[in-house]
């Protein structure tokens, strides 16, 4: 059914108009480059720009949580921590098209179908608003039931709520930067992207301290600061989209509701959707069993969780970077069936994870303490959080690999691969672990779980690859060498 709808695509294509001649060759550099230019050159150009913005972003999240931690308390540390899985729902919800529109555009402009990559950016931004209104009204409605499902109890849900509600009332503007910034990336202006990450953080940044500590708002404080420096960002974000200079860009007489774009779009984003309600639901059940493994130290042992958290979101974002800046390579020549490029992307792209990963493990294995004393000066919070850091991060080389591998499969057009790999690591192996470990181990149980389920996701992940490309990119190379 795959290789039909392909070969439907290329016919197509065959029959699309040429880009209209105003369109720009963003950095002087046409994205129809992505077939043609060294596969090394190609990752420095798109990876790069996106790691550098997945950074900042990460680092924009540890600093908050110190702004968080140190100016109003151990307890609203616990509670962010506890926003943890809504703020997961939130981007699933937004990925849902943010990925599936991203992938699918790059793969239509490897078939040289400019029309399709057109009317997916315009589907992109209906579906964002659509998204968004639908997910944050219904979630302001049910938020304390939702904290409370969660974990939140009297001394965290105000914490949690106070947050929450003006990330959820920021969630249009939220869903439709993410879900462009996505394509802007995928559709040939890495730079442009990492740009407006940039400047969402820098604006954060400066906004933060100033809501939390001049202003007094407290957590509320940090949230405001986000959702300000989004509204700035999201104008850059649609002046890009607006501008005829841009090599896609929004047309009026191409479709704004095309219900085949749409299935593909859903159909690819079911995946990276899937992950993050999937971990929405292990953080509930991660938060759960640190509570009832802590006993009076649960409240504490949530917060080390938080730390750790956004410790190894710190290192996972600089490989979600890699992989922003593989996606485009991959689905461009994935679309133009020039298998050794998609193989070597891979092969390089797995290679430079796994070094991140593995400096993730050196950084937390010999600095722990230090880590956790940015965050706070509790002695009890930091002695948790450094057995986590111990325990939790000593697999972590394998988990880069993992993520290559499962966003190689979403990239491709091949979601149900990609799904299975994020359930293996989120849900088939975690969960269960979760409920035999702690109860030998308690809250060590809780970090020896996720160290677990992260080696065997990992096994799975190299399996799965090893068969599809014995059954179908190996199969493909040798007979264009015949």
């Amino acid at each position: 059914m795959e290789q039909n709808g392909q070969n439907t695509a290329i016919t197509e294509a065959a029959t699309s108009p040429a880009p209209p001649a105003s369109a720009g060759k963003p950095g002087g550099d046409s994205p129809l480059t992505l077939g043609t230019r060294p596969i090394g050159k190609l990752l420095l150009k798109y990876s790069v720009p996106a790691i550098i913005a997945s950074v900042a972003v990460s680092l924009y999240n540890i600093i908050d949580s110190i702004f968080i931690g140190r100016g109003v308390g151990a307890m609203a540390i616990a509670g962010l921590a506890i926003t943890f899985p809504m703020m997961n729902l939130v981007m699933a919800f937004c990925m849902l098209i943010a990925a599936g529109g991203a992938a699918i555009s790059s793969i239509f402009m490897g078939q040289g179908n400019i029309n399709k990559a057109t009317a997916t950016v315009n589907n992109v931004l209906i579906l964002c608003m659509i998204n968004a209104i639908f997910f944050g009204g219904l979630s302001l409605i049910f938020l304390d039931d939702i904290l409370t499902l969660f974990g939140a109890d009297a001394q965290t849900i105000p914490y949690a709520r106070e947050f929450m509600r003006v990330i959820l009332l920021g969630t249009p503007v939220s869903f439709v930067f993410i879900g462009l910034n996505n394509l802007m990336r995928a559709t040939g202006y890495p730079r442009k992207a990492m740009i407006s990450a940039l400047l969402s953080v820098i604006i954060n940044v400066i906004l933060a301290p100033i809501f939390i500590y001049k202003f007094k708002w407290g957590i509320a404080g940090a949230a405001s600061a986000t959702l300000c420096a989004q509204v700035v960002s999201l104008f850059w974000v649609l002046w890009h989209f607006m501008s005829k200079k841009s090599f896609i860009h929004f047309r009026w007489r191409v479709k704004w509701f095309d219900l085949s774009i749409i299935k593909r779009i859903y159909s690819i984003g079911l995946s990276p959707f899937l992950m993050n309600v999937t971990a929405c639901i292990v953080v509930v059940f991660l938060n759960k069993a640190l509570i009832d493994a802590g006993g009076a130290e649960g409240n504490l042992a949530v917060g080390a969780y938080g730390i750790l958290n956004r410790t190894t979101m710190l290192f996972v974002m600089v490989v979600f970077g890699v992989t922003q800046g593989m996606q485009p390579i991959l689905g461009f020549n994935w679309g133009a069936q020039k298998w050794e490029r998609v193989k070597s992307t891979l092969k390089r792209g797995i290679v430079i994870a796994t070094i991140i990963t593995t400096l993730g493990w050196f950084v937390t294995r010999f600095f722990p303490d230090q880590i956790s004393e940015l965050f706070t000066t509790d002695s009890r919070l930091i002695k948790i959080a450094r057995d986590g850091f111990h325990i939790y991060f000593l697999v972590y080389p394998v988990v880069g690999s993992q993520i290559v591998i499962q966003n190689y499969f979403q990239s491709i057009g091949k979601p149900k691969l990609s799904i299975f790999l994020s359930l293996t690591r989120q849900l088939i192996f975690l969960l269960p672990f979760l409920m035999i470990f702690p109860k030998f181990w308690h809250i060590d149980g809780v970090w020896m779980s996720m160290a677990a389920s992260d080696l065997l996701a990992a096994v799975v992940a190299w399996i799965t690859l090893r068969i599809m490309f014995h059954r179908y990119l190996n199969k493909n190379i040798k007979t264009q060498h015949q």
